[in-house]
């Protein structure tokens, strides 16, 4: 049976995803607002372990998501699930992957998403990876948006769903909030 893909993203009430947890995380088109959602953090990673990664999966990371997940995740073993999971790391610069169970998927990406999606397998997730969800966006590769929105604006910055998004309609799946006011949103 084919599988599915679904994104998880934190975001900004604004829209923007970029660098949630770290100042210094992604500082690309001058950004210094990194770390935006870590005031609110009490409560969202044990809704997102119950709500996202509760179930078997595989990730699909984008390769600036995986060189900044590597070195904090694999030294966790066992005792994170990610470990568990094959990562699939869309880039065309990286040639090698010390993150055990990761692959290297270049050329279209496109293409070897779809190719992933008609196998067998658990579902496929991605996190972070704002261009590898850009592509996946224009290509409509995306089954599920499982997203958690911050009670904070920041203005400029990479948003989740931008200008070039095609015009579709979703369909609310679950909803439920966090002590600190993070709402999360499973739309399909």
């Amino acid at each position: 049976m084919p599988r599915e893909l679904a994104i998880l993203s934190f975001q900004t009430l604004d829209g923007v995803m970029q660098a949630p947890k770290l100042p210094d995380e992604d500082t690309s088109g001058g950004f210094t607002k990194g770390g935006w959602a870590d005031p609110h953090w009490d409560g969202v990673m044990e809704q997102v372990g119950r709500e996202a990664m509760a179930e078997p999966y595989d990730l699909l990371l984008g390769r600036k998501t995986y060189e900044l997940f590597a070195p904090n995740f694999a030294p966790a073993g066992n005792d994170n699930p990610m470990n568990n999971a094959r990562k699939y790391v869309a880039t065309s610069t990286l040639t090698r992957l010390d993150w055990n169970n990761s692959v290297i998927l270049s050329g279209d990406i496109a293409t070897e998403v779809t190719r992933l999606k008609n196998q067998d397998g658990p579902l496929l997730q991605v996190h972070g990876s704002w261009q590898l969800i850009q592509t996946l966006l224009a290509k409509s590769l995306i089954d599920e948006f499982r997203i958690w929105s911050f009670p904070v604006l920041v203005g400029a910055g990479k948003r989740l769903f931008g200008e070039d998004t095609a015009p579709r309609g979703l369909k609310l799946m679950k909803a439920d909030t966090t002590s600190t006011g993070v709402t999360m949103s499973i739309y399909r």
